[in-house]
């Protein structure tokens, strides 16, 4: 195993204990439920009006910004599965936001049980999809590393709306919380 040092000199060992593409990526997949699971239990504590709440951000609500991460992960879950049409969740959702909680929960989870059943060469597959009229290609584990990556953007964009809204105690949703075990 290659040794590795940081800026003071100390050995550290390789992003995701050493293990390979495959663990790192299970690694942030069960992150990202582990994540996702804290901050929407805070946003229910939230009575629904300030759920639904216009605080200026990305998107104009909790609500509709946790809709936007369940749109962004079920798109890419269709075109991981390469799914001609893609529906995006959004169009025909409207339910509760413990419903929708709840809904992108399982999307997650499917997100994190593949990535565990997967072998390299699944993860290194280059798939092809269209994003508006054009055709792109990107291999499966770069997808997944910017849809984790994209769902932490929103989940800190989620922490900020959730101090104007006046919550004081919202749980660390940070990598290094989740390593470190204290994943209460």
């Amino acid at each position: 195993m290659e040794r590795v040092t940081n800026n003071q000199g100390r050995t550290v060992p390789p992003l995701g204990g050493g293990g390979g593409m495959k663990e790192l990526l299970a690694q942030y997949a069960s992150f990202n439920v582990w994540a996702t699971q804290r901050i929407t239990d805070a946003i229910l504590l939230l009575p629904e009006e300030k759920i639904t709440t216009e605080i200026v951000s990305s998107f104009p609500t909790m609500y509709t910004t946790v809709l936007h991460v369940l749109d962004a992960e079920s798109i890419w879950w269709q075109r991981l599965k390469l799914q001609e049409h893609i529906e995006r969740p959004s169009e025909t959702f409207t339910g509760s936001f413990a419903e929708l909680q709840k809904k992108l929960l399982q999307q997650s989870a499917l997100f994190s049980d593949w990535v565990n059943n997967a072998n390299e060469p699944q993860l290194q597959h280059v798939f092809a999809y269209m994003r508006g009229k054009e055709q792109n290609k990107m291999p499966v584990c770069d997808m997944l590393l910017h849809l984790f990556n994209h769902n932490s953007y929103h989940r800190g964009q989620l922490v900020t709306m959730l101090r104007q809204s006046g919550v004081i105690n919202i749980p660390s949703t940070d990598f290094a919380t989740f390593l470190s075990g204290n994943r209460k």
